[in-house]
Order: structure tokens, then sequence, then C-alpha cells
């Protein structure tokens, strides 16, 4: 019976794999290291955000906790940042099971 079952999931995951790329390829151009770097970059910039947001915070607070508003405020910032990166773990994935094709230099 294991050998039924791995290879269901074999298939299952060809299947998988040419199902999504037939989907996301057509949608996203060739991706490139130069293409990537301002999303890198949009990454970086919300991840520092949410950083100094804190860091000014604990500065205003002086030890004590903040307010409602401040933590409001500091949420936005983690929210960003969190989907931000969520989307660029789900690019990576998509690179990595060949989803989407990708270059090495730009053409």
């Amino acid at each position: 019976m294991a050998i039924d079952n791995n290879r269901l999931l074999l298939e299952l995951e060809k299947q998988r794999r040419e199902i999504n790329r037939s989907i996301i390829n057509p949608a996203i151009p060739e991706l490139s290291l130069e293409e990537l770097n301002p999303l890198l970059t949009m990454v970086a910039q919300a991840r520092k955000n949410y950083l100094c947001c804190l860091a000014d915070m604990a500065k205003v607070c002086q030890g004590k906790a903040p307010d409602s508003r401040q933590v409001a405020t500091l949420r936005g910032f983690r929210e960003t940042y969190d989907e931000l990166v969520s989307a660029v773990n789900a690019l990576e994935t998509a690179i990595q099971r060949d989803y989407l094709d990708v270059r090495t230099s730009r053409r």
C-alpha cells in the first residue's frame, strides 16, 4: 500500500506543479535578480519603519507602557512588514517550485 501512496503523492506533486506553473507563470514576467532588488528594498524599508517605530516609542514611553494610539501605529507598521514578508516568501516558494521562469542576468 505504501508504494501506491508514494505514486499518488508523486503524481499529486507533478500535477500541482503543472497547474500552478500554467496559472502563475503567464501572469508574471520572467524574473531576474535586478528586477527583484526594488521588491527586496521595499521589504527592508518596511522592516526599518517597524523597528524605528518601536525604538521611537521606547524613547517616548521611557519604560512605561505605550498608549493605544502608539500600539495602533506600531501594529500598522508590523502588518505592512508581515504582509510584505509573506508575499516575498510566496514568491520564493514559487521560484523554488519552478512555477516561475527566472534568468540570471538582464537581457
